[in-house]
């Protein structure tokens, strides 16, 4: 307390400069009273907590006495449970845990036993049925004793011995349930086929006959025992094998037999016991038979099966759910309408698609005939209501009749490339393509044919400019093709003035099938006669003949079409002028290959020649003699077999390089001689003009003789070193002066034909080494 008086005090202190004396001693007076008052309060209030707290403690204290007392009685407790009650528990659990075991294992001996005594119960009650031939509940009584049979086969680390006999006796007492069901069956559906080992020839099937003894009999009341049977055999699984043997049977022996051969016609008979069906023969007609005739059989045969057995109901299990019933009708044809289904429409749809555009309206009755057909299969329950495999092909007949239309040109086609190239037939500038004539564009769908289309001609066209052009400006020449190739060209033509009358899409598949040709044959002719092709050389110029006339066709040909196709291909894409290039080239390497072959028989042959040197030695000049035989013969014979085959201008072109080929190595040869007497000149002259005389000979690409005679003479034009030979035959007799003169300086006959050095190498061969030799080689520059 001294420190708050002393505070006091220096409070008093701090004011007393302040405090008159009078005051001062009042305060001070007043303020020890204060403190002294403040003293007494505070003992107070201690004194008044002190007591309040003692009882609190007092209190807490007894309370720690009995948790101690407490906790000591807990322990006791815990030590007497985990001694003695813990020990009875255990005892307890173990005794609870062995009854339920043996609680367990009574149950499944139970069980066990019940099973055993189902499957007993099911066999014993099968065979009494069997014997009684109640197949359905033999049948069932057979299933009960495989279900018990697998439920103690599923029955892990409990297996017994007697399972295995069981099972042994399950599959003994199944096979002989399916043995008198298969009796059964082979009664109720017996098969007479023929003996022959080719089962499907048109003789075998004839003989062939289905017998149904499922007709009831009067005294029947409950029915056939086809029902029976047939539910026997869907209770052990079994029916869908059957069904598809009889199925594969019945397609083989009679409705395919019916799609395949016309002549055949169905024919049933019914008599007091059993329906019969069988065929007889007949000539048909037509060597296919029309969809019509080929549905009224098969829906004759359908009625027939299902009156007396396919519309038999059936319970079939669905897997533990209720059972659906079926029809026997429905299990067949899921069975087998796709297989038959596929022979109708590859042996008779197909056959049946009109092969022209103006006979698809009457494809509607086809059309017709197919719905009713499936009509009446579907209210036999032989086919589901969704299912239309027949009507959607005969319903898509444009799109088929494309397709087939196209797949018959392309065979067409290949033919007529596959056959043989050497039957010619003449082209003259005259010829036309045998094609109907186009109606202009504005003249309507309606085209008016014509035998082949007659152009008129005049005999001059009359440019702007006022230049004359020859009706022929623009023709093929005069020479031969093939005639295949003809008929190839002709069915093109066909071929898109079909497609000028059909649908857009058949329009487009008729249009590529056509270029589709043109490209088969670019591949297909040079392949398939290739090695004619190398080895003849007429049939090399005729395939020549062949490529430009179709490349000369192909220029114009879709010009002609391409306001009569649809509109998809009248914009530029109705054209073939992209094929031109292809075909030329075809020709012209096919052609150069032969003359190449040519031009080395013609050098070949002059190489045995001896390079023309010691002309003076008999065996020698014999030797080139014999050469040159040789190359003109062969040139005669090339000559004769291109006449009248190759166009003029090429024929005398051709002749004209290989003739050159054979001068120019002449030349060449006697060019290089070092040292030529004047026998071996006169020699030589000799053979030269042998060549001159008889060379222009080979120009015959006519048949009239007197026609060839201005080719003849234009040999020159053709062959580029004849001028050259000629003057070698000059040079061979002429002296040193008149050679000279020849060369006149550079100017002359001599200088355009041959070289300063040529002509003095020739001159140095000739003549003796002498003055007058000297200054003719030094005028020779």
């Amino acid at each position: 307390m001294a420190a708050p008086e002393g505070s006091l005090v220096a409070a008093v202190l701090a004011h007393s400069g302040r405090l008159d004396k009078e005051d001062l001693g009042t305060r001070i007076g007043q303020l020890s009273r204060r403190v002294e008052e403040l003293k007494d309060e505070v003992c107070d209030m201690i004194n008044k907590k002190y007591s309040e707290f003692l009882p609190s403690v007092q209190s807490a204290a007894e309370l720690v006495s009995q948790v101690d007392e407490l906790s000591r009685n807990i322990d006791l407790l815990r030590a007497g449970i985990e001694t003695e009650v813990q020990r009875d528990l255990n005892v307890a659990v173990a005794e609870c845990t062995e009854l339920k075991q043996q609680l367990e294992r009574d149950t499944l001996v139970l069980s066990i036993l019940k099973k055993l005594q189902e499957f007993d119960t099911a066999i014993n009650e099968h065979n009494t049925a069997l014997l009684e031939k109640k197949y359905v509940a033999a049948a069932q009584q057979l299933e009960k004793a495989r279900s018990s049979l697998k439920t103690l086969e599923s029955r892990k680390g409990f297996e017994l011995k007697i399972l295995k006999a069981l099972r042994r006796e399950l599959i003994l007492q199944t096979e002989s349930m399916l043995y008198h069901l298969g009796e059964e069956w082979q009664k109720l559906a017996v098969w007479k086929l023929s003996p022959s080992k080719e089962s499907s020839s048109l003789e075998a099937v004839k003989h062939s006959e289905l017998h149904l003894h499922t007709v009831p009999s009067k005294e029947e009341i409950a029915g056939p025992p086809v029902a029976a049977v047939l539910q026997a055999f869907a209770v052990l699984g079994q029916l869908h094998t059957k069904l598809n043997i009889f199925g594969q049977l019945l397609l083989k022996y009679i409705l395919k037999p019916l799609i395949l051969y016309p002549s055949l016609q169905p024919f049933t008979e019914e008599k007091s016991d059993v329906f019969i069906l069988r065929f007889k023969s007949e000539e048909p007609e037509f060597d296919h038979s029309s969809p019509m005739e080929v549905f009224d059989k098969i829906q004759l045969i359908f009625e027939g099966l299902h009156k007396y057995l396919l519309n038999v109901p059936l319970e079939q299990p669905a897997g533990g759910k209720k059972e659906s019933r079926v029809t026997l009708a429905e299990l067949l044809g899921e069975i087998i309408w796709e297989e038959l289904s596929d022979c109708l429409i590859q042996n008779c749809l197909v056959d049946s698609i009109p092969t022209n555009s103006s006979k698809l309206e009457q494809y509607i009755e086809v059309i017709k005939s197919t719905e009713e057909f499936e009509k009446a299969l579907k209210n036999m329950q032989f086919l589901k209501g969704d299912t239309t495999d027949l009507l959607d092909y005969a319903r898509n007949v444009n799109c088929h009749f494309a397709n087939k239309k196209c797949q018959d040109v392309i065979v067409a086609a290949r033919k007529l490339m596959t056959s043989e190239i050497h039957n010619t037939v003449k082209i003259t500038p005259d010829s036309c393509v045998a094609l109907p004539r186009l109606p202009d564009p504005e003249a309507g769908d309606h085209l008016k044919t014509q035998k082949t289309s007659k152009l008129v001609h005049s005999d001059l066209v009359t440019l702007e400019n006022g230049t004359k052009l020859s009706q022929n400006t623009f023709s093929l020449p005069t020479c031969r093709i093939s005639s295949s190739v003809e008929k190839l060209m002709e069915l093109a033509y066909q071929t898109l003035l079909e497609a000028t009358t059909s649908t857009d899409q058949c329009c487009i598949q008729l249009f590529y099938s056509v270029r589709n040709i043109f490209q088969l044959f670019h591949d297909v002719v040079p392949t398939y006669h290739k090695e004619n092709l190398q080895k003849l050389p007429q049939l090399a110029a005729i395939h020549h003949n062949n490529c430009m006339y179709i490349a000369h066709h192909l220029l114009t040909l879709g010009h002609q079409f391409r306001y009569r196709l649809t509109n998809i291909l009248c914009d530029g894409a109705a054209t073939f002028v992209d094929l031109v290039p292809g075909f030329r080239r075809l020709g012209v390497e096919c052609f150069l290959a032969q003359l190449r072959v040519q031009k080395g028989e013609i050098l070949e042959r002059l190489s045995s020649a001896r390079n023309f040197s010691n002309m003076d030695d008999e065996e020698n000049y014999c030797a080139a003699n014999k050469a040159i035989r040789q190359v003109l013969h062969q040139l005669k014979r090339l000559g004769k077999v291109w006449q009248d085959v190759l166009p003029v201008n090429v024929y005398c072109k051709a002749m004209g390089t290989l003739l050159n080929t054979a001068l120019t190595e002449i030349v060449t040869r006697i060019a290089a001689l070092e040292d030529i007497s004047a026998e071996d000149a006169d020699r030589l002259h000799s053979l030269c003009r042998t060549m001159v005389e008889e060379g222009p000979q080979v120009f015959t690409p006519l048949p009239e003789e007197d026609k060839n005679k201005k080719y003849q003479e234009e040999v020159p034009v053709y062959v580029q070193k004849w001028m050259t030979f000629k003057q070698l035959m000059i040079i061979l007799q002429a002296n040193l002066q008149e050679i000279v003169d020849q060369w006149a300086d550079g100017k002359g006959p001599l200088a355009a034909e041959f070289s300063a050095a040529e002509v003095r190498s020739l001159i140095r061969a000739l003549f003796q080494n002498t003055e007058r030799r000297a200054a003719a080689l030094a005028r020779i520059k």
